[in-house]
């Protein structure tokens, strides 16, 4: 290898370097900071627990409607079927990406709150509120995360060789059978890795969450509620406790997809 290639190679490498430390070091010092009585505590804390179970639970549900909806607009926008307004549905899919949190929970508060489009109509004739119920915490999930699924399904059917769906459709399959047989196994793998872009953007999810539910209580609000109330130590042994119960099932989603992918490539 040539010196200048070794040079570049270096500067890419720390450059590199930089950048993994720049994400891993803020999360290190999270953990190794939080007092570890303070995070048996938080562990022991029944309403710590059920806010991280909320979190989990509701991102997972997050996730799977991603799935559902997000799915056949991922694959229509693959195959261009929008035409002429292609652009636009494209644009407006991103949109959650460039809305600050706070406004995307005032804007649903406009639509599912009790005076809302969808919101007082539900209320008026069955007496239903989505309000402050975990139904409006899954909705502002999948709000501020349907773009991460989007984008990375659709990538996945744009891979998909077109040459395949051609014989499939030579040979008298349908459009309905070629996309269980052929579209949707081949980008299998784009939408596990949507699905856990979804949940893990999710669980995060505060901004919107907060305006329209402060109950039931998920992890970050609980986080936010400790730091107001209580003290800076309290609200990171229950972050450090999220972290560690999202990094758990984190791993072990990715373990089970890349075992998936090993098998399936056998």
């Amino acid at each position: 290898m040539k010196i200048k290639d070794r040079i570049f190679k270096s500067i890419l490498m720390g450059i590199g370097l930089i950048s993994i430390l720049f994400i891993f070091l803020p999360i290190l010092r999270l953990i190794t900071y939080s007092n570890p009585s303070l995070i048996i505590d938080a562990i022991k804390d029944q309403s710590t627990i059920n806010a991280i179970m909320n979190s989990i639970a509701f991102s997972l549900l997050t996730a799977v409607f991603a799935v559902i909806f997000g799915t056949p607009l991922a694959y229509l926008m693959a195959k261009k079927s929008f035409g002429r307004f292609e652009g636009i549905v494209e644009a407006v899919s991103d949109i959650p990406l460039a809305v600050p949190h706070t406004v995307a929970g005032i804007a649903l508060l406009l639509i599912y709150g009790r005076d809302g489009t969808i919101g007082s109509l539900f209320y008026k004739t069955l007496g239903i509120k989505f309000t402050g119920t975990s139904i409006v915490i899954i909705i502002a999930m999948l709000f501020v995360s349907f773009p991460f699924f989007i984008d990375a399904a659709r990538e996945g059917f744009k891979n998909v060789d077109k040459a395949l769906e051609n014989a499939s459709r030579s040979l008298g399959a349908s459009i309905f059978s070629t996309f269980f047989l052929i579209n949707l196994p081949l980008s299998t793998q784009s939408i596990l890795t949507g699905f856990l872009s979804t949940w893990a953007r999710a669980i995060s999810e505060f901004g919107a969450v907060v305006i329209l539910a402060y109950y039931p209580m998920t992890a970050p609000v609980k986080i936010y509620d400790a730091f107001t109330q209580y003290n800076l130590s309290v609200s990171i042994a229950i972050a450090a406790t999220l972290l560690m119960f999202s990094l758990a099932i984190f791993i072990a989603l990715k373990i089970l997809t890349r075992e998936r992918n090993g098998n399936a490539n056998r």
